[in-house]
């Protein structure tokens, strides 16, 4: 997958305002620069891995084992000097080299012990090999105060013994000459001093001939002389070439340990690039701390669901001024795949359309998002954005121009891969032309399976949203009393500019809106208030929805209470039945059996007593035989039941293949009424004051006023024009 992500989206999304702020979370500059170098992720190999080790690493915040530290000092130059043969660098850069070497085997270490919690980690530190031989070379030569060690090699440990015993010399017949002048008297009070990292002898001016030396200065006022010993010098001299041999000898041990490190200047790229890798990683994990963001589920199946959204940059600028950002939630898939944004400006309709297309950008570039855990999306090959006032003086382009030259590049790219992003849809130019060549590329988009939201003030974009099955209209909501937005989206329902009520709301005379709206069509301005007076009265409903949900909810939980309570007593009863039905069968049988030996006893009758009992018995028999059926056991009784079944099943077929032939017949004379009816519409003269209804509308309307094929339809609140070839005969007038 190659995404078509090009520079202008990312900079109409505001990426690199991203970039800015997961900068100042970087340890290095190195960091800093890969960091604002970032880009949509072209593989989605790559891709995943990247997400995974941000995660990985935000996990770890919350972990005992948290990442090590990974700081390191830019020693890109250093290697760069180590490739050149026979060349050399410094103590202090070979020392950062090896702290970088530590750093990393130190993180190769940690992640193979930890690989079960940082598996990503694992695999990348994993392809690096592991090895303390540049450490341990420059730790043999060089004392972690920046010296090369006096073992580097016998001639510098014999030069640097030799310096030691000159030093000794020097400092013996330095204190010698200044013993012998200070019993002289020739030396001012100081006695010495330094110069040209030199100790000298302040010896006084009128003296200076009675002291033998090297004069190497005087002071200011010229009354005092900078006399070196003449004892001294020739040990000075000494001291000088010895010190230079010393450097010599240095340069010597640094160049052959730059030649021992030299193969693996390779590695120690390797090294660098890890380590600049994981600032960057670094860096968008605290980020993603910063904003709450998390990695949401990457679906295989084409559908945006981000819950609670929310703009990272307009989230941190809030914060800052102790703003609330209200969250958004926000789907699309395959039956909701484009949403048509209107209402009023200033609502929130930019903001919503950005966050979307900013927080998809942010995934495809490896940084997770703020939203909430259960959200979830697509990884999209292309995302087109077409957002502000992009009027091109330099390449003498006007609004529209550059819209139509980005909508050509639109057409030419956008597929079933596509996100594109539009605001203000349409613009520039004349409404009706603009609005009527909007549709087309919406149509086209909608065609080509592109996903996609817009935003726009245009009315036939809203009716064509509407018309277009996967289509939906959307709008911000608005407080309708104090016109204040409440940046919330609601899906469903296209939303009114509000434009007259903004107006007024923010100090225009009433005399001039009342002028404007004269201006205006009557239709469109009783269009736009009916959609006005809908989307209030949708609030005031959404207000009482919410309020109905909530005690709704107790309800039911009040109910469950109940109902439990209720299955309790159900149960006691039910038990209570069966016991009172028992005592009143029991004491049934009683009375038939006393009734039997009463009568018995009175007459003495044996053979009447055993006849009544049996068919009392007999009687009992037949009524338990029709509560509990006799189930079929033997062949016999099963086939014989199936017979009566299959007769029973024969019976009801042809009653219902007479009723059918019945239907059937009904149905022709149906048609055939409902054609001549049909006729008769067609053929009717339409009068003024019929009631009528435009083909594929539900709304009766009455006609006004016929010109002609025109007629004008009174729907009481409003009237329409349409033509006779389009209207669907209700009703005669009544005169």
């Amino acid at each position: 997958m190659i995404p078509n992500i090009s520079n202008k989206t990312l900079q109409d999304l505001e990426f690199a305002t991203v970039l800015q702020h997961v900068t100042e979370h970087c340890i290095t500059g190195l960091g800093k620069e890969r960091v604002l170098a970032t880009t949509p992720i072209t593989y989605k190999k790559g891709l995943f891995k990247e997400l995974h080790l941000v995660n990985e690493y935000l996990s770890s915040f919350q972990s005992e084992n948290r990442v090590p530290n990974h700081g390191f000092d830019d020693v890109t130059e250093s290697v760069k000097r180590l490739k050149i043969e026979n060349s050399f660098i410094e103590t202090a850069a070979f020392l950062k080299i090896a702290t970088t070497s530590l750093t990393v085997n130190e993180h190769l270490k940690f992640f193979k012990k930890f690989k079960v919690q940082f598996p990503t980690f694992f695999d990348l530190s994993q392809k690096i090999e592991f090895t303390t031989y540049i450490d341990d070379e420059i730790k043999k030569i060089i004392e972690l105060s920046g010296e090369v060690k006096n073992n580097a090699s016998t001639s510098l440990k014999q030069i640097r013994k030799d310096i030691n015993h000159i030093r000794g010399k020097i400092g013996a017949s330095f204190t010698s000459a200044l013993s012998k002048s200070i019993g002289a008297g020739f030396l001012d009070d100081i006695k010495e001093t330094v110069v040209d990292n030199q100790r000298v002898l302040a010896v006084k001016a009128m003296y200076r001939r009675k002291v033998s030396g090297s004069l190497l200065g005087s002071s200011k006022s010229g009354g005092i002389v900078y006399i070196a010993p003449q004892a001294t010098l020739a040990y000075s001299r000494e001291y000088q070439n010895l010190v230079y041999e010393e450097k010599q000898e240095v340069v010597k041990i640094l160049r052959e340990l730059a030649t021992t490190v030299r193969p693996m200047t390779s590695l120690l790229e390797e090294y660098l690039a890890y380590l600049i890798h994981i600032d960057a990683v670094g860096a968008k994990a605290k980020y993603a701390k910063e904003c709450n963001a998390v990695l949401p589920k990457i679906s295989k199946e084409k559908k945006i669901y981000f819950k609670n959204a929310v703009h990272p940059v307009l989230w941190r600028k809030n914060m800052q001024q102790q703003i609330e950002t209200i969250p958004q939630t926000i789907q699309l898939h395959q039956k909701q795949q484009i949403i048509v944004i209107s209402g009023p400006n200033a609502g929130g309709k930019s903001i919503t359309l950005k966050t979307i297309g900013l927080l998809q950008i942010m995934l495809q570039s490896g940084l997770l998002i703020p939203v909430d855990e259960r959200s979830e999306t697509y990884i999209f090959e292309n995302i087109l954005t077409d957002i502000g006032d992009n009027q091109s003086i330099e390449n003498q382009l006007s609004t529209y121009s550059y819209r139509l030259k980005n909508m050509r590049s639109f057409l030419r790219k956008c597929n079933a891969e596509t996100l594109f992003l539009i605001d203000e849809f349409g613009t520039g130019s004349d409404p009706e032309l603009g609005g009527a060549l909007a549709e087309i590329f919406l149509e086209e988009f909608y065609i080509n399976g592109a996903f996609g939201i817009i935003t726009t003030h245009y009315s036939n974009l809203k009716v064509l949203a509407n018309e277009l099955e996967n289509v939906t209209n959307a709008n911000m909501q608005f407080d309708e009393r104090s016109l204040e937005p409440l940046y919330k989206l609601f899906i469903g329902q296209a939303g009114s500019s509000f434009t007259f009520e903004v107006a007024q709301k923010n100090g225009i005379p009433y005399s001039i809106i009342n002028k404007a709206k004269k201006r205006v069509e009557t239709e469109k301005i009783r269009l736009d208030k009916t959609i006005s007076k809908l989307q209030k009265e949708r609030n005031r409903l959404q207000k009482n929805s919410d309020n109905l949900e909530k005690q709704k909810i107790q309800g039911q939980e009040h109910l469950e209470s109940l109902q439990e309570k209720d299955d309790k007593i159900q149960a006691k009863l039910a038990g209570f039945q069966e016991l009172y039905d028992n005592n009143q069968k029991m004491l049934s049988l009683g009375r038939k059996t006393n009734e039997l030996l009463n009568k018995y006893f009175q007459t003495n009758n044996k053979k009447e007593l055993t006849t009544n009992f049996n068919k009392w018995v007999a009687d009992e028999k037949v009524k338990r035989a029709k509560k509990n059926p006799e189930k079929l056991t033997t062949k016999t009784q099963k086939l014989k039941a199936k017979t009566v079944e299959k007769q029973m099943q024969q019976v009801i077929e042809q009653v219902e293949k007479e009723v059918l032939e019945k239907v059937v017949e009904v149905r022709k004379e149906k048609k055939v009424v409902a054609a001549k009816v049909a006729k008769e519409k067609a053929e009717y003269n339409y009068k003024i004051n019929d009631r009528v209804r435009v083909v594929g509308s539900n709304a009766i309307g009455t006609i006004e006023k016929i010109e002609k094929k025109k007629v004008e339809i009174n729907y009481g609140f409003f009237t329409t024009k349409t033509t006779v070839d389009k209207l669907e005969f209700v009703d005669k007038s009544k005169k």
